[in-house]
């Protein structure tokens, strides 16, 4: 068995039976000509960052590496870039942001590879992946076939894709192509961006790295490094609840907040709801609720994934008995 403690960020001790190692996409065809994909049970690990094992895996890991950026066309007001699917994330938004390309400034710092981008539509501060995603090129492990994805035909929903769904487990991502901007305008209006970019001294009009920077701080301060406190960011999905709900809920509880989705939709943050239940910095042996931001669940060294899943359905349970909302993980279970 190999360890995969330090192939996710989690970090549980955890093990799979083995591992290979995705460098290019000549390794995945040569693994269907081997007949791997209909033979051994496997699954494609990324970065690790937004999975909970919860026990080890009987199977093969697929760690991907494949790398490489191709600029595919160009003109005066954007770029199209062909990323291959290995490739971490956050080093995309600091290169597209050193070639002066803007677009996913609002996107720095979330962990995890391109390839796990689409399959998760990633999004935060008023910026989603599908904004910007044009298409992706994936490997079928049932066909055999390298097919072209459209934005249309990856389904995307709020961190939600086909991937999650009817294509679930059957495509390798091979690489992803972005029209990303050249025009400099920014997106500020979500969040504490405005009041952290005043606060390092920057005024408008801002610059995408300007932008970058003050996210960073504000994604750092709240959220805990994984290399010293393993965990996956937010581990549930705000939920999107009926206007009348929220309303009712409002008249109980005037401070709670909501964004508007469309006219019969509000959108209510998970992390606020779960520290009204008082979860918020409560340990519960190995794991418990971060201490800045009730949305993550933390591993303080040795808790179990089984652990971590414990807590989370009683959070569920606690948040569905107050305010009669279900919340669902944004984190995958891999059992």
């Amino acid at each position: 068995m190999l360890s995969l403690k330090n192939l996710h960020t989690f970090h549980c001790d955890v093990s799979a039976n083995d591992l290979i190692r995705l460098e290019s996409p000549a390794k995945v065809t040569q693994l269907f000509d081997d007949g791997f994909f209909s033979t051994e049970k496997w699954m494609l690990l990324g970065g690790g960052s937004n999975v909970l094992f919860l026990k080890d895996f009987e199977g093969i890991i697929l760690l991907n590496r494949m790398k490489g950026k191709e600029i595919l066309a160009v003109n005066e007001s954007s770029v199209l870039v062909r990323f291959s699917s290995g490739e971490v994330w956050h080093d995309i938004v600091l290169w597209s942001l050193e070639q002066g390309f803007n677009g996913i400034e609002n996107l720095s710092l979330i962990p995890g590879t391109m390839g796990a981008a689409p399959i998760q539509n990633i999004g935060a501060y008023g910026v989603e992946l599908k904004d910007v995603f044009i298409s992706l090129r994936a490997f079928d492990t049932i066909s055999g076939e390298v097919v072209t994805l459209s934005k249309e035909r990856c389904n995307f929903g709020y961190r939600d894709s086909v991937f999650k769904h009817e294509l679930k487990g059957r495509m390798i991502i091979l690489s992803v192509d972005l029209l990303l901007r050249r025009d400099g305008i920014t997106d500020v209006a979500y969040g504490d961006i405005l009041k952290t970019l005043a606060a390092r001294g920057f005024q408008a009009p801002y610059k995408p790295k300007d932008v970058s920077d003050a996210i960073i701080q504000i994604r750092q301060y709240k959220l805990p490094d994984p290399e010293v406190l393993g965990n996956a960011g937010s581990f549930f999905k705000n939920p999107v609840i009926r206007t009348s709900h929220y309303n009712e809920l409002k008249k109980e509880d005037p401070d709670i907040p909501g964004y508007i989705v469309n006219d019969s939709e509000v959108k209510v943050p998970a992390g606020w709801l779960i520290e009204r239940c008082g979860f918020k910095g409560r340990r519960v042996g190995n794991t418990g609720s971060h201490e800045k931001q009730a949305l993550v669940l933390v591993n303080y060294g040795n808790a179990s994934g089984s652990e971590i899943h414990s807590l989370a359905v009683e959070i569920q349970q606690e948040v569905a008995k107050k305010f009669g909302i279900e919340i669902f993980p944004e984190v995958n279970f891999i059992e």
